[in-house]
């Protein structure tokens, strides 16, 4: 059933989508707007003596669709520190930016990613996300597309594995190593067993633990992997004792998801000044 709609929506709901003479694009136009950046500097957040490194979430996400080509190609542009993606497996085991397990929310097509192939997905219309219509020929971006935009830059590749798997890690370890970046990318995950793979895999490449409350525990955890490894917590799961029991530990610490000048300024009186943000900028 799900396939006879899919195949509904890409020859008949796409072309209507796209028509000008139609209201639907329109709408979703509306709805997608890029959305107002804030910036720390001029909030007097941060120095250049003492700077605030920043992670674009999910990209650039307020001014190009979430784990888009063009967020990352902006994160650069705009000189993040980070930018964070999401990435799943297809059916064929290929990797792809994608934040939810259902293509649902950005695409018209439906279904859960990993019952397409990586040709079928790239074959995908775009619904949603800032500015979403402005990019021509605008698809689901592959992994390897994403790691080339940080080749030769300043800017941090920033990998979340969202796909529940051990026996492709290497993939992406190897596709990272391809290009040179091991010293420079980051990767992430809210299973610990992942980042352990990750670091037998590579020794270089840098691994933050997800996790919501900052714990004694947590903080074992991530020590106990070795070195080269952060904690990224959820800043609405933490309070001060909890932030000054990272700082005194002497872990690396990066918050999500701040968006507004006050938390920012809270971490940063506190002492933090690595956070992942949709809308700050320098």
């Amino acid at each position: 059933m799900l396939s006879f709609a899919n195949k509904f929506i890409s020859k008949v709901w796409v072309p209507m989508f796209k028509s000008s003479a139609l209201p639907f694009l329109h709408i979703a136009k509306k709805m997608n707007q890029p959305k107002n950046r804030i910036s720390l500097s001029e909030n007097g957040i941060g120095s250049k003596d003492d700077p605030v490194y920043l992670t674009a979430h999910r990209g650039v996400s307020s001014i190009a669709p979430e784990n888009s080509l063009p967020a990352y190609k902006k994160s650069v542009e705009l000189g993040y520190y980070t930018a964070e993606c999401d990435i799943r497996l297809t059916k064929d085991n290929k990797w792809v930016l994608l934040h939810n397990d259902t293509v649902d929310s950005l695409f018209c097509q439906k279904g859960d990613i990993r019952n397409f192939t990586y040709d079928e997905v790239r074959s995908f219309t775009y619904k949603s996300g800032a500015n979403f219509w402005a990019y021509d020929d605008l698809k689901i971006c592959s992994f390897e597309e994403y790691l080339d935009v940080f080749v030769g830059t300043n800017t941090r590749p920033q990998i979340e594995i969202k796909a529940e798997t051990y026996d492709m890690l290497y993939t992406v370890v190897d596709a990272v190593k391809e290009r040179g970046l091991e010293k420079s990318a980051i990767v992430i995950s809210f299973d610990l067993e992942q980042l352990k793979v990750i670091r037998e895999l590579d020794s270089n490449i840098e691994l933050w633990y997800l996790i919501g409350k900052i714990t004694d525990e947590r903080i074992a955890e991530a020590n106990a992997i070795g070195d080269n490894v952060w904690l990224s917590p959820c800043y609405d799961d933490n309070d001060a004792d909890s932030i000054k029991l990272a700082l005194d530990a002497g872990i690396g610490v990066s918050f999500w998801t701040v968006n507004t000048i006050e938390k920012a300024k809270k971490l940063y009186d506190l002492g933090v000044r690595y956070i992942e943000s949709d809308i700050l900028v320098k």
